[in-house]
């Protein structure tokens, strides 16, 4: 309960600061994942957008098929890490913002370590 309108100025300009830092943390997100063979680097951002693809002298050595599905593949392995880190930046917000942190004896659905 806040007692005096300077308390409450001060929780809301704190949870503003708080969401202003979230949506710096979560544009700041950048994943890069290279496939085994080396052939494919691929960048994604927070938002699993591809915003950079490399190739080395490995993808000559690729047949159309296998080097479609490296790119995929690569890029996928990004996007579900960059997911990841998203996902423990809301997670780290809302276990503060509540005092509530998920426990897997908690009736209810745990979300960590789904697909």
């Amino acid at each position: 309960m806040v007692e005096t309108m300077d308390e409450l100025i001060a929780r809301v300009r704190n949870q503003l600061y708080r969401l202003t830092d979230l949506n710096d943390a979560m544009n700041g997100i950048r994943v890069t994942e290279t496939s085994p063979d080396g052939a494919v680097t691929a960048e994604v951002d927070g938002n699993a957008a591809l915003v950079g693809l490399r190739f080395t002298a490995a993808v000559s050595k690729l047949s159309p098929e296998e080097f479609e599905k490296t790119v995929v593949d690569t890029a996928r392995a990004a996007a579900h890490k960059a997911f990841a880190e998203r996902g423990e930046l809301i997670t780290a917000f809302n276990e503060e913002a509540t005092g509530w942190s998920p426990d897997v004896n908690h009736v209810g659905i745990a979300i960590r370590g789904r697909r």
